[in-house]
């Protein structure tokens, strides 16, 4: 089984969750979606996240888990109903698990128009290597 179907997995996809934070238990949030592509460097991940700045962003790395925990600041004005909605007015959250071949230290990301481009480094142990032959 390659490293990346063993990652794929731990990314399933929920409708629905309460959150962890203690500022917003009443409030649900859901899985935004998303995508990973594996590339000789590391992983890719792709995050749709309509509705959310950089300011409402935040994303932890520790122990094999990146959480990415995305809030909308737009609210609708008072009297004001939608007829019909893309996505719920919910929070996203995202807990993807991974093995101790990504370099943590290294994570980059950019949040651009909604969508959050994620860059997961390979170790350096993780990547392949060419062996000289003597």
């Amino acid at each position: 089984m390659t490293l990346l179907r063993s990652f794929v997995p731990g990314l399933g996809r929920a409708s629905c969750a309460l959150p962890q934070t203690a500022t917003s238990s009443t409030e649900a949030s859901i899985k935004p979606s998303y995508n990973v592509r594996e590339e000789e460097h590391g992983y890719d991940v792709i995050v749709q996240l309509p509705g959310v700045a950089k300011t409402g962003l935040e994303i932890t790395a520790q122990e094999g888990v990146i959480t990415i925990s995305g809030r909308r600041a737009w609210t609708p004005p008072s009297g004001w109903t939608a007829i019909y909605r893309e996505t719920p007015r919910a929070n996203f959250e995202l807990t993807l698990s991974h093995g101790s071949d990504i370099d943590t230290e290294k994570i980059g990301a950019e949040l651009k128009n909604g969508v959050l481009h994620l860059s997961l480094p390979k170790a350096e142990a993780a990547k392949p290597r060419k062996i000289n032959i003597n």
